[in-house]
């Protein structure tokens, strides 16, 4: 039998069981602010989206590098909630199991005698509550907003009983375990393809295809080796433009406007706006010039694209991309290269920056060499990889679907779960 629902009275909320209440995040939760000043550990803590609450050395290369200086670090202790005030806003929260230290921006809870504090996690990660802190953050920049500790302490939360917490925090650690478990094997097999892409395109555009029956020669360069007689050297900057000018457009005109999370794989997704709401700080480019990300870590994961077909002819995209105009190159075989191993693994370890966004150097990529086969078989190099790449970039777009369908499925049920809509099943 249904239960009996009532109005919360918060939109985001929505209906929630009769017997339950609502409170606000300051009824359930303490903020501590306790300073490593004098310094009492030199554990460093850091706090991702997908492992959560972590010793800094295991996250990998994320985000920011911790700081040598422990003082200036706030203390997180065993069974808080660590939260990072410019990531709250997508669910940059979780349960730490340290006792440690975290950066100033990170906010550091414990819960009270009535919470469950899995249950207020789960809240974190909601998106409806999400969307109800955006409504508080403040900053000049998308990627910069910060959520005050103030404003999150004072939103309206559902809250049932401490067992009715618990009950629904048991259930979804075991289904949100489940879902993990099946989207961490689907991305792990999404990297094995990508892997796979690399070697075939490094393999084609080093080698050649045709076969290896061929007159060879040294390319003098000590990682590369032996490569076609009738191939040379080159560099980049030689044989395309980086970072043209486009013609001149009026503020009256329609152009092409891509985000970067548009740009996948050498393929991208266009919206056609106004050209006087793009802004300035915004990179143009023109019909068939390539785009390449230049931070980390969309290089790594080949965010690049022919802009092919564009509606204006001309676009804008982000001022983190790096723009080339084959001039002496096939534009197929130029958009090939700059996947291959080498040009990728070069290019990594010539990023800098802080704040967790690294750039590739622009004077690596115009100095970096090239390949290059005469024009015919640039061609055929790049037909061939068409052809080759075609099935790996389909099947990574389903996996990637899947996994996106999974993440979707495990924010909706922790919704259902955590505002009421949905009863725990009877174990």
């Amino acid at each position: 039998m249904p239960r009996e629902m009532k109005e919360s009275g918060v939109d985001w909320i929505g209906v929630i069981p009769k017997n339950w209440g609502t409170s606000i995040v300051r009824n359930c939760l303490v903020e501590i602010n306790d300073s490593n000043n004098p310094i009492k550990t030199t554990n460093v803590l850091s706090l991702t989206n997908k492992l959560g609450v972590v010793p800094y050395e295991e996250k990998g290369n994320q985000g920011n590098k911790s700081k040598e200086n422990y003082s200036g670090y706030k203390l997180a202790y065993e069974n808080t909630i660590v939260a990072n005030s410019m990531n709250v806003l997508i669910g940059s929260v979780g349960i730490s199991n340290y006792y440690g230290c975290v950066s100033p921006v990170y906010y550091v809870f414990k819960a009270k005698d009535n919470v469950d504090l899995r249950y207020i996690n789960y809240l974190f990660q909601n998106a409806g509550f999400q969307k109800e802190l955006r409504k508080y953050a403040k900053g000049i920049m998308e990627i910069r907003l910060r959520v005050s500790s103030r404003d999150i302490m004072h939103r309206t939360i559902p809250l049932p009983n401490r067992s009715m917490q618990k009950s629904i925090s048991d259930y979804l650690d075991k289904e949100c375990k489940r879902i993990d478990r099946v989207i961490t094997d689907t991305e792990r097999s999404i990297e094995e393809y990508k892997k796979l892409k690399q070697s075939i395109i490094t393999e084609a555009v080093t080698k050649g295809v045709r076969g290896h029956n061929r007159e060879m020669k040294d390319s003098d360069i000590k990682w590369i080796g032996q490569i076609p007689k009738e191939w040379r050297v080159d560099k980049i900057k030689y044989v395309s433009e980086i970072g043209p000018n486009c013609k001149n457009v009026s503020d009256d005109s329609v152009v092409t406007y891509t985000p970067m999370e548009n740009i996948k794989s050498g393929y991208f997704i266009d919206n056609a706006v106004p050209k006087h709401k793009v802004p300035a700080s915004l990179t143009p480019y023109e019909e068939g010039d390539i785009v390449l990300a230049k931070v980390t870590p969309c290089f790594e994961n080949m965010n690049i694209a022919i802009m092919n077909s564009l509606s204006s002819g001309v676009g804008y995209g982000s001022s983190e991309l790096f723009v080339l105009r084959p001039k002496k190159v096939d534009t197929d075989y130029l958009f090939y290269w700059l996947q291959n191993y080498y040009f990728m693994d070069m290019g990594v370890a010539t990023m800098t920056g802080v704040g967790g966004l690294k750039r590739v150097s622009p004077y690596y990529v115009k100095n970096s060499f090239i390949l290059l086969p005469p024009k015919t078989e640039q061609r055929e190099i790049a037909g061939y990889l068409k052809k080759r790449i075609r099935s790996l970039d389909d099947a990574v777009r389903l996996k990637e679907r899947f996994a996106k369908e999974l993440e979707d499925y495990k924010k909706s049920i922790i919704y259902e779960y955590v505002t009421g809509k949905k009863e725990v099943p009877e174990q």
